[in-house]
């Protein structure tokens, strides 16, 4: 193993010293030399004293920033992130953990959650609901058998599905009706998680 290190040592140093020995090569596109058509910024000069100063012109002023109607949006944006964050979380862990098995009834503490900060808020809650509300639970879709959604059981016995992203959008324009739409763009696509 030394051996074939020590024999490659010859070659390193062959090709290094040719990079070192090696002229300057010019690429073809830069056959004009470049000059910039503004002053250079970052400045090197001497004081009254003599002694030198170096000045770099300030950094860059992102106009964005300063726009107060942009400031105002993301200081509203951070606002509903945290209104909304929990009712979020909390519906992915009851869709998606093994907290609830398919076709199991939620808890009452969970179904009074789900009722309360969501399934009001749909846009067709009171088609959902219909003749009463018996309970809500977790089960696959019908259609789309790998996917677990809440469900609105009846006291009829009937049940249904219903998007508690739909509850989300509706929540956000009803208590957020200036930023809902930007928000809503920005956050809330579909298929975004």
């Amino acid at each position: 193993m030394a051996s074939l290190l020590l024999r490659g040592i010859p070659l390193l140093r062959l090709r290094l010293g040719t990079r070192l020995l090696a002229p300057q090569r010019q690429s073809i596109c830069s056959t004009t030399t470049y000059e910039p058509t503004q002053p250079d910024e970052n400045v090197i000069s001497e004081d009254k004293t003599g002694s030198t100063v170096s000045s770099m012109k300030d950094p860059p002023v992102y106009n964005r920033w300063n726009d107060p109607d942009y400031r105002k949006w993301k200081d509203k944006e951070k606002e509903i992130l945290r209104d909304i964050q929990p009712i979020m979380f909390l519906t992915k862990e009851i869709i998606h953990s093994d907290r609830y098995m398919d076709g199991e009834r939620l808890t009452a503490e969970d179904e009074g959650f789900v009722v309360e900060k969501l399934l009001a808020y749909h846009p067709h809650s009171e088609d959902k609901i219909g003749c009463g509300l018996d309970s809500i639970m977790v089960d696959r879709h019908p259609q789309y058998r790998n996917t677990r959604c809440l469900f609105v059981v009846r006291t009829d016995g009937g049940w249904t599905d219903f998007s508690y992203r739909k509850c989300l959008r509706a929540y956000i324009q009803d208590k957020y009706p200036s930023y809902a739409e930007g928000f809503i763009q920005e956050h809330l696509k579909r298929g975004s998680g």
